[in-house]
């Protein structure tokens, strides 16, 4: 039996076991899903050569960019991004994809309106980079936000009400608000947003995060991580089971 995993740190709580484990059920799929939840990656190619029957990965928080050395070949798009969020295993080769760019896209793209032409994005991890990828495909320009900004990105103290007047695009890239600290948020100025701006939080659990809230009180359209994730989901399974 084909065996499928993923592979992140503190990955209980996580989405993709349990969207496989339904999907499998429903399409009467011989297949398994295991959480590999490492504390770092020096056990990876121990995994990989123990489980024979493993033929396809999904890598999540905090591994997206640091599996990068660990992999034989990198998907044209992916090596663009410098993250990988899934793994095709075949011949015993590792070849690294991304799928978030993919389910991000397709998740926001009918959600834009005219206006939304400059985004803010809220985080510089793995997942980030897939999102400012996405972003310049559909021709957004973007600005990374960062507790340490670096030349290229801004500090939260620096989103002015000016910023938020020009960035109607919002995308939270952070675990801040993910369950069970519900109450954390980015610390960005809510009482300088209207209706013209779009929330898209990465975060899915739970469905409604204090970024998304402190925004739907203000009138802006919001929108979580779960269609991101289902769309990225499949995409995987596609590459998983390319001829």
């Amino acid at each position: 039996m084909n065996k499928y995993g993923l592979v992140g740190k503190n990955i209980s709580y996580s989405f993709s076991k349990n969207f496989f484990e339904k999907k499998f059920a429903n399409e009467e799929i011989k297949a398994t899903y295991q959480n590999f939840d490492l504390s770092s990656l020096k056990n990876f190619k121990e995994v990989i050569a123990r489980e024979e029957k493993l033929k396809g990965l999904n890598v999540t928080i905090p591994y997206k960019q640091e599996i990068l050395p660990l992999l034989d070949q990198l998907d044209e798009q992916a090596a663009k991004i410098g993250a990988v969020n899934t793994i095709q295993i075949k011949n015993k080769k590792l070849v690294g994809y991304n799928t978030d760019c993919f389910g991000f896209m397709k998740s926001l793209f009918p959600l834009l309106e005219k206006q939304h032409t400059k985004a803010l994005i809220l985080g510089t991890g793995g997942a980030s980079k897939a999102i400012a990828h996405a972003l310049k495909s559909l021709g957004i320009e973007h600005l990374f936000v960062s507790r340490k900004p670096t030349q290229n990105h801004i500090s939260y103290e620096q989103i002015s009400k000016e910023v938020l007047e020009k960035n109607f695009l919002i995308i939270n890239c952070t675990p801040l608000g993910t369950y069970p600290n519900l109450d954390e948020a980015p610390a960005i100025p809510y009482e300088f947003l209207d209706h013209r701006h779009l929330l898209y939080d990465l975060v899915y659990n739970p469905p409604l995060t204090t970024f998304l809230a402190n925004g739907k009180v203000r009138g802006c359209k919001i929108f979580n991580g779960q269609k991101m994730l289902e769309y990225q989901a499949e995409r995987s399974w596609e590459i998983w089971n390319e001829a």
